[in-house]
């Protein structure tokens, strides 16, 4: 990966816990299912365990063969799905990890698992819930997790908004909707202390400048940390709300 890449990545690595090795043989390889496409997790990430490697192999195999019906990513984003959707949520789920003690989080609008399955592969013993509406991707999501055996990892087919109140600590988000309507659609949800992880892209500064100034009574916003992929030079981001009021 790239310099900042590899910084986060190296800064974080401490908090990533390994599976038990009892659990290697419950997760099968994806063999022929990955062929055709690009696999370099391990290559850019060569401190994963061999399980977690498996684990995220796996993944990968159950994404590329479902999506053929369920229409999970883009066909044109499939050549760099290990970049775009594995190598960020992996780099951002170690910043995430690495700034708070997580005991369990939440993986908010988590569509065909990114980032919450990476999640619960590099840290098995953090409870991860991963909510989303559409049922077709609740499917998918229940089948990927039981692909690769994730323990701790659970679905919950229903909107945020459903959510019961102040179920929330800690929660993420890639991609569902914008910081200020995140934070109108979770008010209920978090727990005052609580923080909510945005991954974004360049423009995570100006989302923030645009978040109303009510808002601000209620939240802080913060830079967890920025990084480069290894196949371009656009920013990416993880950006923290800590909710300070009810």
């Amino acid at each position: 990966m790239g310099n900042r890449a590899n910084s986060a990545k190296d800064s974080a690595s401490k908090v990533v816990t390994t599976d038990s090795r009892r659990d290697k043989n419950k997760v099968k390889d994806t063999g022929p299912e990955n062929a055709g496409y690009p696999w370099r997790i391990e290559t850019w990430f060569s401190d994963l365990t061999d399980v977690q490697k498996l684990k995220f192999k796996k993944f990968h195999g159950e994404l590329i063969k479902h999506n053929k019906t369920m229409d999970l990513i883009s066909a044109k984003s499939l050549p760099l799905v290990d970049a775009l959707f594995f190598a960020d949520s992996i780099i951002a789920s170690q910043l995430i990890a690495s700034s708070a003690i997580v005991d369990e989080i939440y993986d908010l609008g988590s569509g065909s698992g990114f980032p919450g399955i990476v999640y619960a592969i590099l840290n098995p013993k953090t409870k991860v819930f991963l909510v989303e509406a559409d049922q077709k991707k609740v499917e998918f999501l229940k089948i990927a997790v039981a692909a690769c055996d994730l323990k701790n990892c659970s679905v919950i087919g229903r909107t945020i908004e459903s959510l019961p109140e102040k179920s929330i600590k800690f929660a993420m988000s890639r991609g569902v909707t914008g910081i200020a309507k995140l934070l109108l659609m979770t008010r209920k949800q978090v727990v005052m202390g609580g923080k909510l992880y945005h991954l974004k892209g360049e423009g995570w500064a100006t989302e923030i400048a645009s978040i109303p100034t009510q808002l601000c009574s209620f939240w802080t916003p913060g830079l967890v940390g920025e990084y480069r992929l290894s196949l371009g030079e656009i920013k990416f981001a993880v950006v923290k709300t800590d909710k300070i009021a009810d």
